[in-house]
């Protein structure tokens, strides 16, 4: 009898088992992002395997201005930062090209709990100002709400300085995240304005730093 009884439970162990598999780490990561604390958010390696064709992504690109609410996953967040601005190279050149390599954008990310800066070295996102800053990413009803907006910024010798340059090198941010999310199935919008003046504030950024470009990204 206790035989019989232990195959039982073994059997049931086994179905429950293969209703239930374990979560593996590429599992998790795509999940929605929990944005429980304000600290440094450690970012994924991008899985350079993935995505379409990139013809396929170039007929998939258009903007998008309705958003989820709902957080990305954590792989669509670190792969969106990269290509925007990270680093593919052993030398330290990026996913886009800059000018006599100046590289003058800085990329932040503002997410609902509050405002990163995007380190390529690192590929980290790292905290700037705790708190949901989305309203002043942008003048659209859409922007407060969406779980991502990218801001690109440039830095400035002084508040008098050209930033022609920054300007073609946000096109070439831009650009491939619109591919890489036409790529991934998300949705995308660049934007030229901002509630600048009080963003830059917010942040503590001072007059020797531009906005030049803003994307909201989302599901």
């Amino acid at each position: 009898m206790k035989q019989i009884f232990l195959a039982l439970s073994i059997m049931v162990a086994a179905f429950a088992s293969a209703q239930s598999p374990i979560k593996t780490k590429a599992s998790l990561s795509d999940e929605t992002l929990v944005l429980a604390t304000f600290d440094t958010i450690k970012l994924l390696a991008p899985d350079l395997k993935g995505g379409k064709p990139l013809m396929q992504a170039i007929s998939n690109r258009k903007s998008d201005r309705e958003f989820a609410s709902r957080n990305l996953s954590l792989k669509h967040l670190s792969e969106i930062l990269w290509v925007a601005n990270g680093i593919n190279r052993a030398n330290g050149k990026r996913t886009v090209p800059s000018a006599m390599g100046q590289y003058p954008l800085q990329t932040y990310a503002v997410l609902s709990n509050g405002i990163y800066f995007y380190n390529p070295q690192k590929h980290q996102l790292e905290p700037v100002v705790k708190g949901d800053f989305r309203n002043l990413a942008g003048k659209q009803t859409y922007v407060d709400t969406a779980p991502l907006n990218l801001l690109y910024i440039a830095k400035g010798k002084n508040a008098n300085d050209n930033f022609n340059m920054a300007m073609m090198d946000s096109g070439y941010c831009g650009q491939n995240v619109y591919l890489y999310c036409a790529s991934e199935g998300l949705k995308c919008v660049s934007r030229a304005g901002a509630k600048e003046a009080e963003l830059l504030k917010a942040m503590n950024l001072d007059s020797n730093y531009n906005f030049i470009l803003a994307q909201t990204v989302g599901y």
